[in-house]
């Protein structure tokens, strides 16, 4: 593994892993919790995460993706991570993001940053975190709808709790950074 890997791991394990009882947004209960915001936000653990996200698009199938989608809250970060290491490598990607509702004021838009892309574009979707999958597939759908193709997710970490199966079960690739096992129990 990379020194980029390792320490994004190291930093996600001191300050976004926390080992107490929670309630995910799956409704599901869990004896530990991870909150990659607190990584991801922080200056070096968002080079970091662009760094290495970035690399892992080019494990998805197929062509190569025109721009990559953050889910709202924890992806928007992510794809402007990706934005910006992209445009610094000169392959630049744009940042799109997706809201889990369409605005209620102003645009009314439910997806923000794609007024450049083309009609069947491909975009891959970045996630923080993946327990069962329901966010993820939820975006996809408005992202096809929308007329765009999903080229795949990216997951900063895995829960390993059958988001990746239900993820794959729906057609789409998964690339996962990082897993369940890899954090302390």
């Amino acid at each position: 593994m990379s020194p980029t890997y390792e320490r994004l791991l190291a930093l996600l394990t001191e300050r976004s892993y926390a080992k107490r009882d929670v309630v995910l947004a799956s409704g599901r209960k869990s004896d530990f919790f991870i909150d990659c915001k607190q990584t991801v936000l922080s200056a070096e653990g968002h080079a970091l995460v662009g760094v290495e996200m970035l690399a892992a698009l080019s494990r998805l199938p197929g062509e190569p993706v025109a721009a990559v989608c953050g889910v709202e809250l924890g992806g928007c970060p992510l794809a402007s991570a990706v934005a910006l290491v992209s445009f610094q490598q000169g392959r630049a990607l744009d940042a799109v993001y997706v809201r889990k509702d369409a605005k209620e004021h102003g645009s009314r838009r439910q997806l923000e940053g794609n007024d450049r892309l083309a009609p069947g574009a491909r975009v891959a979707i970045l996630e923080d975190v993946i327990t069962t999958g329901g966010s993820t597939l939820k975006s996809a759908e408005k992202l096809r709808a929308a007329g765009y193709v999903v080229a795949g997710v990216i997951a900063l970490v895995d829960r390993e709790e059958g988001g990746r199966e239900a993820i794959e079960a729906a057609g789409l690739p998964l690339v996962g950074l990082y897993a369940r096992s890899q954090f302390p129990r």
